[in-house]
């Protein structure tokens, strides 16, 4: 098996099929074995972390959730037999697994070998690339919890500084400036960290930047912390300011020291460079998006509150899927425009604020959004589309509806309201010539016709966001409508004398290839599997089961169908009954009807009535066809379902 806690805790059996752990505490058993790291945990200190109050019965409980989780483990495992991987030893237990089959254990073993043979930093890569988030993150926030999500999160610290520094004496980094920006500005008491960012814009043939930044650095520490510059910061100085050859490569070295001159942008050149380029897709998309924040941060360094602004606001290139393709990016971005607005104040000027506001609303994914954040780019939506509005300007309009439509995800059942925003889009921008905008509105309208099954109509959208494409390069815009079709097929293939469901496959596996490409993992990841699921409930068969199936964020709300699939019933209720509410994105119906779908599968009345409400309002859409990408079939469909478990105990 493999279990992954530096993020969510998750495990897997060796075919690749989930493993359903249950709730939070049998999660945090397996989480405290894992961080014991093949030791031995008694029963007392098990009991001591898990409850900061034991209760009478807590021994028996622990016994209960470790039964549980051994039945997930190794489902197979003959009755009275010895288990294998979560062991009883002495008077607790322990994980008997592979080092290589626990993430955070693969991360620590290739930072210890990385401090040990300095040549092997430039490979964490790989290793930092094992983090989806903060370590044991679905776990309670018990005292064991937050020690090792703190130690852990140094480590991740200490391995970012650590490849970095290996890149940087390889004789490469001048990529590093954003990732090593980024990370300055979450960390700034990080004194190395501020180093390797100076080395990293000195080798970009930044100077003056780099002697900026080691200033900066001086100030925060000596001004917030009382503390003068290490000697290794000071003379790292010293060496920028003579442009030393110790801060060339071996081998790298000109005959002057000098670095090979080269022109430099400025922020406002880069980012409007970097907005013509995303529009490509692909690498070009994936540098765009880099480029944009290291323009963000240099804006943001000079000091010029205006200047920022308007970097900030002039990356307007269309949004249209609701889930970020580099979530840590689009967070970083958000909170460089909510600096400048602040700065700026309410009085500040109102197309600059309205161009921030439409960032945060833009770049605040409803996939991506917790708490008061959510409530936070509504609200920043309204107020740009108020004051674009206001100001008469047609491109600035354009930008804030972008945001409306990024932050209409509030519930299921509002295609329609989105189709209004799309036609407004469509209007203004044929009119003011923003060809950009105009594709948006017409992918927009597509999406929307999608999710009210009117293909007749989203086809004509999808014709007509090609055309302007061809005309105005914009190569990511049939990858989109190929996927529209191949959710045509799809749809088409359910009915009497339609095209086969080999077909449809074959046609969304064509489309994926396509997508795979694009740049845009945040639609992508997950995508495919999920519209082969919709094709089968179409076809009224099981949920697929093959272990290389890469369900991405979707994975939760399949997981209780894919055990249903395999007759292990105990189990999808279990984790049926452990799914959260799904995100406010382009999916929000298809996963209510997911667990609408298990829900009547297991009789659970509780949660298909709570599904049924949620879908009502949504009854005439079609599931999973919001994003014009995919469908599960009419949500009516699920929502009957759901009804009749609920009628079925009253």
């Amino acid at each position: 098996m493999r279990i992954d806690v530096l993020g969510a805790v998750q495990a897997w059996h060796d075919d690749g099929r989930p493993i359903s752990l249950g709730g939070p505490r049998h999660r945090e058993v397996l989480g405290r074995l894992v961080a014991a790291e093949g030791r031995m945990v008694t029963t007392e200190s098990m009991i001591d972390d898990l409850w900061t109050d034991p209760p009478a019965g807590a021994v028996g409980a622990l016994r209960t959730f470790v039964a549980a989780l051994r039945r997930a483990i190794e489902p197979d495992r003959p009755p009275r037999t010895p288990p294998r991987v979560l062991v009883t030893q002495g008077t607790g237990y322990l994980l008997r697994l592979p080092r290589a089959a626990v993430d955070v254990h693969r991360f620590q073993d290739a930072l210890a070998a990385a401090r040990r043979s300095p040549g092997k930093a430039v490979d964490l890569g790989e290793a930092l690339a094992l983090w989806r988030g903060p370590a044991y993150a679905d776990l309670p926030d018990s005292a064991w919890v937050q020690q090792e999500r703190t130690r852990l999160e140094e480590l991740r610290l200490q391995g970012v500084e650590l490849r970095a520094d290996a890149v940087l004496t390889s004789g490469e980094g001048a990529g590093l400036v954003a990732e090593l920006g980024g990370h300055v500005a979450e960390h700034p008491w990080r004194e190395p960290a501020w180093g390797l960012l100076a080395r990293a814009l000195y080798r970009d043939g930044r100077q003056a930047e780099a002697l900026d930044t080691l200033r900066r650095a001086r100030s925060m520490l000596v001004e917030q912390l009382g503390l003068d510059p290490s000697p290794q910061m000071r003379r790292l100085e010293t060496d920028i300011l003579n442009r030393s050859s110790d801060l060339e490569p071996p081998g790298r070295q000109d005959p002057d020291h000098s670095p090979v001159a080269r022109p430099r942008l400025g922020p406002r050149t880069t980012v409007e460079l970097a907005r013509t380029l995303a529009l490509a897709g692909g690498d070009a998309l994936i540098g765009s998006r880099r480029d944009r924040l290291a323009a963000i941060a240099a804006a943001e360094r000079t000091g010029d509150i205006t200047l920022t602004a308007r970097v900030i606001g002039t990356y307007d290139v269309p949004s249209i899927w609701s889930r970020a393709d580099d979530s840590a990016q689009s967070r970083a971005v958000v909170a460089a425009a909510e600096r400048t607005l602040r700065r700026l104040g309410p009085d500040g000027p109102a197309d600059l604020r309205a161009r921030l506001l439409a960032t945060v609303a833009n770049e605040s994914r409803g996939a991506d959004l917790t708490g008061a954040a959510v409530e936070t780019a509504r609200t920043a939506a309204s107020a740009a589309e108020a004051l674009a509005r206001d100001l008469e300007d047609p491109a600035l309009l354009a930008f804030a509806l972008n945001g409306v439509f990024m932050q209409s995800f509030t519930r299921p059942g509002l295609a329609a309201q989105r189709d209004g925003i799309g036609a407004e889009l469509v209007t203004l921008s044929s009119r003011h010539a923003l060809p950009a905008f105009e594709i948006l509105g017409h992918l927009v309208r597509m999406q929307s016709a999608s999710a009210l099954g009117e293909l007749r109509t989203a086809a004509e959208h999808a014709e007509a966001a090609e055309l302007l494409a061809a005309a105005h390069e914009s190569p990511l815009v049939p990858v989109l409508t190929a996927w529209f079709r191949a959710r045509a097929v799809a749809a088409r293939s359910a009915e009497p004398g339609g095209p086969t469901a080999a077909t449809a496959a074959a046609a969304y596996r064509a489309a994926d290839n396509d997508l795979a490409a694009a740049g845009m993992p945040g639609l992508h990841r997950g995508l495919l599997p999920l519209a082969l699921l919709g094709l089968r409930l179409l076809h009224d068969r099981p949920a697929p089961i093959g272990p290389h199936l890469d369900w991405g964020p979707y994975l939760p709300w399949v997981t209780p169908l894919v055990l249903l699939a395999q007759d292990r019933v105990e189990e999808a209720r279990t984790a049926l009954t452990a799914v959260r509410e799904p995100p406010g994105d382009h999916m929000q119906e298809a996963l209510w009807c997911l667990t609408a779908h298990a829900a009547a599968g297991l009789d659970e009345p509780g949660i298909a009535a709570r599904a049924a409400t949620v879908l009502r309002d949504a009854r005439d859409e079609h599931a999973g066809a919001a994003g014009g990408m995919l469908t599960l079939g009419p949500v009516r469909r699920y929502l009957i379902e759901a009804e009749a478990c609920v009628e079925g105990h009253h």
